[in-house]
């Protein structure tokens, strides 16, 4: 049958007739590369980053740390082998983490943002609105990286499989009502929301009365330490993504049989119940693999654990929605990128290029422009390093050399990040303080978490030894310039203290039996 048919059809062509033969839908190529979805697709998925903050990952200090655009990237990739088309957003303030950048921070930070851009292509972005962190280097370079922006109360509409998307972005409601307005001409069935502005603002701007928005996302977070959010919905529901990249939205669309409103599925009671509980339990285990002093063989235990745990919720958070009834429904999802989850090999190479380039960039550029740090005022006490302290304190040497505040550059090294300038200051003794060091080509010497990181400077006690120049006990103002909840989430100072602690450094020295 299948020769007969296609006999015929050659005949016809060659004979001149003009009469078209109906062909099934073929699967359409789509410039994300998602060959596998079909023009007529039963649904779609959106996946939102927003508030990167120039993120490429996270710092690494501590264990199970969230986040990467190499997770990010491979959590697109896996959906796009399913039969959806699948579109990537992104809400804007995602190239640079601060407004104004130091002369020193300059060529990192600028390769660090083309580094995200590269990403983001690979992963097929289709759309993405700004942000004033993203015009930290200017409007030029920002719109130099070629990524495909959406202006100020602008509208893009999209395909994706049997409707269309629209993407609307403003920092008010009156401009997402007049962009909402223009994407459902276009002929947008579902209106994604890009606001700029927090997730309050964007709760005052839902209440709008017919925004023509089927979902909101509010792209800046009040704090950079807000987790994500998902408000219930009066009018237009309203969701916000925790920043630095430690998370994505995913947002189901099911088609029905009949186009209509599209209509928010509630999770499953039940799913979003084992969801929370598999939160709580990989909480209390991330606590607790990140004690200082915890033996190897727990540690091991507890990291099966948490990566069987997080397989488990990724099943829950990636299950394929289905259209509730005959309507048009979507659904709103959070995931987490956890460190179990893979990364992409494509992204991971972009990555990677990063770390080896800006390590000579930024060494390059302190031999060229860098300037030692100010000498200390009349009277003020200057570093002299650890071999001056161990002239009269060689007992505490032992329990600092069994410590992480030993080996703080090597760990940097085995990264191959020494040079990074946002990694330096907490691996090395009296980083950009008077006396200490401002260059990273003059590193030497001061690497390490010394004596003088904890107790300060030590000129003039080494002259003259009293506990009123030098910070005999230090607390826990001190621990957390490093120890923060960016680099160590889980840092309790009473926990942490007693692990650095030994004879003659905070306890009374071990006495000798007399012979």
């Amino acid at each position: 049958m299948r020769r007969l048919v296609t006999g015929l059809a050659l005949l016809a062509a060659l004979s001149g007739c003009s009469r078209k033969e109906s062909r099934p839908a073929e699967p359409a190529t789509t410039p994300q590369g998602n060959t596998t979805a079909r023009a007529d697709a039963p649904g779609a998925i959106l996946f939102v980053s927003a508030d990167v903050r120039g993120y490429l990952g996270p710092c690494g200090c501590s264990e199970n740390m969230r986040g990467g655009i190499a997770r990010a990237a491979a959590q697109v990739k896996e959906a796009r082998k399913g039969a959806l088309p699948v579109l990537y957003v992104d809400g804007g303030d995602s190239l640079f983490g601060e407004p104004e950048l130091k002369p020193e921070q300059v060529p990192q930070e600028e390769r660090k943002a083309r580094a995200l851009a590269e990403a983001m292509k690979d992963m097929g972005l289709v759309v993405r609105a700004t942000g004033e962190l993203d015009d930290t280097r200017g409007a030029a370079f920002r719109q130099g990286l070629g990524l495909p922006e959406l202006a100020p109360g602008g509208e893009k509409v999209l395909a994706a499989g049997a409707r269309k998307v629209g993407v609307v972005r403003a920092s008010d409601a009156a401009g997402l009502k007049q962009a909402a307005a223009k994407a459902r001409a276009g002929g947008a069935r579902f209106v994604l929301g890009l606001f700029h502005g927090t997730m309050q603002q964007a709760q005052q701007a839902a209440a709008t009365p017919e925004l023509g928005v089927d979902l909101m996302v509010a792209t800046h977070t009040a704090s950079e330490f807000d987790g994500e959010e998902n408000k219930p919905a009066r009018d237009v529901p309203v969701v916000a993504l925790q920043s630095k990249g430690r998370s994505l939205l995913r947002v189901d669309l099911a088609y029905g049989a009949k186009p209509g409103p599209f209509t928010l599925q509630k999770t499953a009671a039940d799913t979003e119940r084992e969801a929370t509980s598999i939160e709580r339990r990989l909480a209390l285990m991330d606590k607790e693999i990140n004690l200082p002093g915890i033996l190897p063989e727990r540690k091991q235990l507890l990291q099966r654990k948490v990566e069987e745990l997080v397989a488990r919720r990724q099943a829950l958070l990636t299950a394929p929605v289905a259209a509730a009834g005959e309507g048009d429904s979507f659904s709103v999802r959070f995931v987490p990128l956890e460190s179990t989850l893979p990364s992409d090999p494509e992204a991971q190479k972009v990555v990677t290029a990063y770390d080896a380039d800006v390590g000579k960039m930024n060494l390059e550029w302190a031999k060229a422009h860098g300037q030692d740090c100010p000498a200390p005022e009349k009277g003020q006490a200057a570093f002299v390093g650890n071999a001056s302290c161990a002239e009269c304190h060689e007992e505490s040497f032992p329990v600092w050399e069994a410590s992480k505040h030993h080996h703080a550059w090597k760990t940097l090294e085995d990264a191959g990040k020494q040079f990074h300038l946002n990694c330096t200051g907490c691996h090395v003794t009296g980083w950009e303080k008077p006396g200490g060091v401002c260059r990273l080509d003059k590193v030497a010497g001061r690497e390490n978490v010394g004596c003088e990181s904890c107790h300060g400077p030590g000129s003039l006690h080494a002259e003259d030894p009293s506990d009123t120049n030098i910070i005999a006990r230090p607390g826990q103002d001190v621990c957390v310039t490093c120890h923060n909840r960016e680099n160590s989430p889980h840092f309790d100072f009473a926990t942490y203290v007693p692990k650095i602690l030994g004879p003659g450094h905070g306890q009374p020295p071990a006495v000798k039996p007399k012979p």
